[in-house]
């Protein structure tokens, strides 16, 4: 293969549609674009979504729903998983290397959940009333 052989595969390449050139060329007249109406003319057309002047779909429904910006960022923990680690000081940076947070959470809750029976000191985390009792009952401490 040589430089000046290169050429496009059969077919990739057509010639422009010209059209408004005479009744001969199938494109005459009209130009492909029917008769009369918005769409016919030079300018004219709608924005998307536009129906005419009646309330547009968007519109007509309700608004609904919610998606918070600060999701990834929060992390529940529950007491079954605290019960697991072997560490007794448990603070954010040991959740997340035992793989019980993920790597972007910042704000982290300890809820009631399972059960606690060993004593565990918690640092920097923030507790449900239930969970602060149960830890407590079991010897714990959370600061």
């Amino acid at each position: 293969m040589e430089l000046n052989t290169i050429q496009p595969a059969v077919g990739a390449k057509h010639a422009k549609r010209r059209v408004g050139r005479g009744i001969g060329s199938g494109l005459g007249k009209t130009a492909g674009r029917g008769h009369k109406g918005q769409k016919s003319r030079s300018g004219g057309f709608h924005k998307v979504g536009f129906e005419g002047g009646q309330m547009p779909l968007q519109r007509r429904l309700p608004k609904r729903g919610f998606k918070s910006m600060n999701a990834p960022f929060r992390a529940e923990v529950r007491l079954s998983e605290l019960n697991g680690l072997a560490v007794a000081d448990i603070d954010i940076l040991v959740l997340k290397q035992a793989g019980i947070l993920p790597v972007v959470a910042r704000d982290v809750r300890v809820i009631l959940s399972g059960e606690l029976t060993r004593a565990v000191n918690l640092k920097g985390l923030k507790t449900t009333a239930g969970a602060k009792a149960a830890i407590e009952a079991a010897g714990g401490s959370v600061a």
